[in-house]
């Protein structure tokens, strides 16, 4: 994997909206917060609307490609995630990502993103949308930035076993609706024995059931080496009471890989950055990653 060059204080970054419309009072706050570290840029268009979209699929197709193409910049912060990247994703030209590598930041729906940078190679950093950051405390802010500007700085994200057994490997992920919606359009490829991060949100348990079903189905998971369950926020037991967390044990616990579940990342009132394309560590016994592992295999 191409780890991209870490901003430093006074970096440009390039934020678009690739997916839903955003709470501009949040976006200020953000933005203001943002801008006493970096030079920041977006195209005054991010504030369009079109129904549950960000602006028509062009405006939100050429905007990210100028960021891709933006040889000084050195991060894609996504404005919030919702629903939309999908919708042009594979008519982009990546060769300026390739070429002038830069972090992808966010979380959600731009998981759709994060895939097509693993699928280059080249690492990218699942956390907060920028709206996010407008709500988030200093912590959380502190957090984030702290995942930026060191990447490779070692963390550990601390859940609670499911699987024993110990993996290291490339870790990918995200947003497990965004993840079978890419699948199903034939753009998820998953590294051999990678560390497979997911989480979600609103989504019934017999929902969480059809989508791993399909992801197990596939062989998806065949040549993953570990399990990494982060947040399920508010997905209901259902009229059957069946726990989201017992639909994914059932399908995880067969695959006899490590799993750890409930870490600190997604929609929950933490979520702890994810250097993705970075090598991380899972022990399942004691529900635990580890990241910034400094190797792989």
């Amino acid at each position: 994997m191409i780890i991209p060059p870490a901003p430093h204080r006074g970096s440009r970054v390039h934020i678009i909206a690739p997916s839903g419309p955003f709470d501009r009072a949040l976006f200020w706050r953000a933005l203001g917060w943002l801008s006493a570290y970096f030079r920041t840029y977006f195209d005054p268009s991010i504030f369009n609307r079109e129904g549950f979209l960000a602006g028509t699929d062009e405006r939100r197709r050429a905007e990210f490609q100028s960021a891709i193409d933006d040889r000084e910049a050195k991060a894609i912060i996504v404005a919030r995630g919702g629903w939309g990247a999908a919708r042009f994703i594979n008519a982009l030209d990546y060769s300026g990502l390739v070429a002038y590598p830069k972090w992808l930041v966010g979380f959600s729906d731009p998981t759709t993103l994060h895939m097509q940078a693993w699928r280059l190679g080249i690492a990218s950093l699942h956390a907060s949308n920028l709206v996010g950051l407008g709500r988030a405390d200093a912590n959380a802010r502190a957090e984030w930035l702290d995942a930026l500007e060191s990447p490779r700085r070692p963390r550990v994200l601390k859940g609670q076993g499911l699987c024993r057994g110990e993996a290291t490997g490339t870790l990918v992920g995200g947003n497990l609706t965004v993840l079978v919606n890419g699948l199903a359009a034939g753009n998820l490829h998953f590294p051999d024995q990678c560390i497979l991060a997911l989480e979600d949100v609103t989504e019934t348990s017999y929902r969480i059931d059809r989508m791993m079903s399909a992801l197990v189905g596939s062989g998806a998971l065949d040549k993953v080496g570990a399990v990494a369950l982060g947040q399920f926020v508010d997905c209901d037991s259902g009229t059957h009471g069946i726990h989201v967390h017992q639909v994914l044990a059932s399908h995880l616990m067969p695959l006899g890989i490590p799993v750890a579940y409930d870490l600190p990342f997604g929609h929950g009132k933490f979520n702890s950055p994810l250097p993705f394309g970075t090598c991380a560590r899972l022990r399942g016994d004691h529900g635990q990653l580890f990241l910034g592992a400094t190797t792989a295999g």
